[in-house]
C-alpha cells in the first residue's frame, strides 16, 4: 500500500497562491490546501493544522505551509459559529492543479450536516487532483463527500463513527472500518476529531522526524498519538472491561445478523452466565437488552442521516419482520420509524 503522505512532490522552486500568483519561494516545503465545507468542525480543522504550526517552530523553518478555500470564496462558518477567513474557491483550486501548480496534499474538511454538501466544483476539484496524483486526505464525514464523488471506489475508509452506519448502507462497495484513520493509494480518510490530531502527527513523523513529533506532542500536553490502527472507541467502550468490551464488539460486528447469546459466549471463552453477571455488574443491562439497544440506535441513525425505506433500515439491524422493528422503535423512541423521520 503506498503512503499519499509522499507520493506528491515535494521540493518545489516556487509556491503559489489560489489565484495562480507566484508567492515565495522555498527549496524544501509540503504544501497543503484546505477545501473547507459550511458547518465544518472546528476541533477536526484545528487538531490536524496546529501541530503543524508547531512544528514549523519546533524545526525553525516554516516547512509545512497551508491555504484554505471554501465553495465560493467567501469565508466559511464551522459548526460551533466561528468563522474562518479563506485565500480562494474551489474552482480556483482546480485551475491551479491543472495549470500545475499542485500541492502536497489536498484536505476535505467537514460538518455534521455532510450528506447534502456535495457539489459540481467540489467534484471537479476532487476528480482533477486524482488525475494529477495529489494525495486527498477526508477528516471526519468528508469521507461522505469522497464517496459521493466517486473517489473511494470499493476502498476500505474510516469515518467518524455516528455516521459509520449510514455510510456503509448508503455505499454498499466500501469496506467501512471503525479505525482512526485509513491510508489507501493516493487517499486518507479519517474519524476526525481528535484522531485528526493522530493523523497529523504521523505526517509530522514522516517528514520531519519522531524527535520534531514527539517535541510537537509534548508542547501540545497531549502525552503520545495513536496509530491508524487504533479503534474509534466510545465513553462507555473505554471504561469496560476487557471481556464486556469483546462482547460489545462482537454485537457492533453482528448488527445485521445478531448472534445468540450462545455464540457470542463461545467467542470470547467465556459462559453465556458469566455474560450476564458481566452486563449486570457494569451496565445494568442483560446482554440481550443491550444488544437490541446497540441496533435500535443504529436504526434511528439510519433514519435520521440515510432516505432508506424503513423495511431496508428494519433488515439492515436484524429485524425479522417491518412490524417487529416498529414495535421495538416506538418502544425505545416513542415514535414509529416513519412518524419520527418525518
Amino acid at each position: 500500500m503506498n503512503a499519499p503522505f509522499s507520493t506528491a512532490a515535494r521540493s518545489r522552486t516556487v509556491e503559489w497562491d489560489l489565484r495562480g500568483q507566484e508567492v515565495r519561494a522555498h527549496d524544501d516545503v509540503f504544501r497543503l490546501v484546505i477545501l473547507a465545507l459550511p458547518g465544518f468542525s472546528q476541533l477536526s480543522l484545528a487538531s490536524f493544522v496546529d501541530p503543524l504550526r508547531l512544528a514549523n517552530s519546533v524545526s525553525g523553518r516554516p516547512f509545512f505551509q497551508w491555504t484554505v478555500a471554501s465553495l465560493d470564496g467567501e469565508p466559511v462558518v464551522s459548526a460551533s459559529g466561528l468563522g474562518l477567513i479563506v485565500s480562494g474557491d474551489f474552482i480556483r483550486v482546480g485551475q491551479s492543479v491543472q495549470a500545475g501548480k499542485s500541492p502536497n496534499m489536498v484536505i476535505v474538511c467537514a460538518g455534521e450536516r455532510v450528506e447534502r454538501q456535495t457539489s459540481a466544483s467540489l467534484v471537479s476539484v476532487l476528480r482533477i487532483c486524482r488525475r494529477q496524483a495529489v494525495p486527498i486526505a477526508a477528516l471526519g464525514t468528508a469521507t461522505w463527500l469522497l464517496a459521493e464523488s466517486g473517489m473511494l471506489e470499493n476502498a476500505t475508509c474510516t469515518i467518524h463513527w455516528d455516521k459509520r452506519a449510514a455510510l456503509a448502507e448508503t455505499f454498499a462497495s466500501l469496506r467501512v472500518t471503525d479505525k482512526l484513520f485509513v491510508r489507501d493509494s493516493h487517499l486518507v480518510t479519517c474519524a476526525g476529531e481528535f484522531a485528526s490530531f493522530d493523523l497529523v502527527m504521523q505526517l509530522i513523523t514522516e517528514h520531519l522526524g519522531k524527535e520534531t513529533a514527539l517535541a510537537v506532542c509534548r508542547h501540545t500536553t497531549a502525552g503520545h498519538w495513536r496509530s491508524a490502527s487504533d479503534r474509534q472507541v466510545d465513553a462507555d467502550e473505554a471504561r469496560l472491561c476487557k471481556p464486556l468490551a469483546e462482547v460489545i464488539d462482537i454485537m457492533e460486528d453482528h448488527i445485521e445478523d445478531p448472534l445468540p447469546l450462545r455464540d457470542i459466549a463461545k467467542c470470547v471463552g467465556r459462559s453465556p452466565r458469566q455474560i450476564e453477571r458481566l452486563f449486570a455488574r457494569s451496565l445494568s443491562s442483560s446482554p440481550m437488552r443491550y444488544y437490541l439497544q446497540l441496533r435500535l440506535v443504529r436504526a434511528k441513525q439510519l433514519i435520521e442521516q440515510t432516505e432508506l425505506p424503513v423495511v431496508e433500515i428494519a433488515i439492515a439491524c436484524g429485524f425479522a419482520s417491518a412490524s417487529h422493528f416498529s414495535k421495538c422503535f416506538r418502544q425505545a423512541f416513542g415514535a414509529n420509524p416513519t412518524a419520527y423521520r418525518s
